[in-house]
């Protein structure tokens, strides 16, 4: 492991230039910043609380942190990371860049002065050229559940598009044509995916995908049962709907239970897990899931056994979902229900 008196002597400066650079200091010419900064990368500096070296790793949100129309998404992916970092004795700190950066900070300095040695980083579309941004200062980090074309970013992640193709594949084999998809209007990589997994099953079975039900929700339990009251007032409401996200679908069903309308029989639902929210609901939903405790295990048992070998690293792997088949599915009604956003059900008479 370098030191600043090592770091000091490859770059050709002084002890106290490494140390100001280090700690952000604004006399620093910013050509020997960078200098000092890409030294220290490429020597797996760390800094150390007294004369031990640091053994934490940062879990980074660039923007907000945990929101609670994430779900259980980010408590599982934290109790699969405290369980990949056991192996090497490592601890975790919450790290919220949006909060505490500095303006003039490096990322390596911001997370130096944070004291830690490397990080596992959440991302979001808007956040994307940020990540890129701190893999191309070489520190130490890894992305959770999105996925980058560029080879110097290490990530993990799941790939849902096939099997949210499979789910609506299955609601069509069932006989439903009229397919509702709701996705949350927080753009990324996996709602991309069960967007396009939606789309694809209905272009190769030849059913046009009517713009009506297509819809972007806020993925929130009121948001899921929104979207059931909107959909069913429509004058063709759909028989089948596909929802990108677990509290979303959640709360469709307790829309559908409170306007009395019975799933599967009137109305079938697929849905989205990330651990076992699925099977606890009545009736237990069709859904596809991922398993945020395992991509929290592998990113920080990969990450703590870079760190504590000292040795560069990449890692870029892609794991699968899968379909759980439960009981919220079923052939489509003979007529579609329809209900009036004031809970009033129409008569057959009145749909047809």
């Amino acid at each position: 492991m370098a030191s600043v008196r090592q770091l000091a002597k490859r770059v050709g400066v002084s002890v106290a230039t490494v140390s100001r650079a280090l700690n952000n200091d604004v006399g620093v010419n910013p050509a020997t910043r960078e200098k000092i900064l890409a030294a220290a990368n490429r020597a797996g500096y760390t800094p150390s609380v007294g004369k031990r070296i640091t053994t934490v790793i940062g879990l980074v949100y660039p923007g907000e942190p945990v929101r609670p129309d994430y779900g259980a998404f980010d408590s599982l992916l934290l109790n699969g990371i405290l369980r990949g970092v056991a192996e090497q004795r490592f601890d975790v700190k919450l790290i919220s860049i949006q909060r505490d950066k500095l303006p003039s900070e490096a990322y390596t300095q911001f997370f130096m002065r944070k004291g830690v040695r490397g990080v596992i980083l959440r991302s979001f579309d808007q956040q994307r050229r940020l990540v890129t941004e701190i893999a191309e200062e070489g520190f130490p980090a890894i992305v959770v559940a999105d996925r980058f074309d560029d080879p110097s970013v290490n990530f993990i992640a799941c790939d849902s598009r096939d099997d949210s193709r499979r789910a609506v594949e299955h609601l069509i084999h069932l006989g439903h044509r009229r397919i509702a998809c709701a996705v949350h209007n927080v753009a990324d990589t996996d709602h991309r995916d069960r967007l396009a997994g939606y789309r694809e099953a209905m272009q190769l079975h030849g059913i046009e995908i009517d713009p009506s039900l297509l819809l972007e929700i806020v993925a929130s339990p009121e948001g899921g049962a929104n979207t059931i009251t909107q959909l069913l007032s429509q004058p063709r409401p759909p028989t089948a709907v596909f929802f990108t996200d677990p509290l979303a679908t959640v709360g469709g069903l307790r829309r559908c239970h409170e306007l009395g309308v019975k799933v599967p029989t009137e109305l079938s639902v697929i849905g989205f897990d990330d651990g076992d929210t699925r099977q606890h609901t009545w009736p237990a939903y069709t859904a596809v899931c991922q398993d945020a405790q395992m991509l929290g295990y592998e990113a920080a048992l990969w990450l703590t056994r870079t760190l504590a070998s000292a040795e560069k690293s990449a890692i870029r792997l892609v794991r699968s979902t899968i379909l759980d088949l439960n009981r919220s599915t079923a052939i489509p009604p003979p007529i579609p229900i329809r209900i009036t956003p004031d809970g009033s059900r129409l008569s057959a008479a009145s749909i047809a």
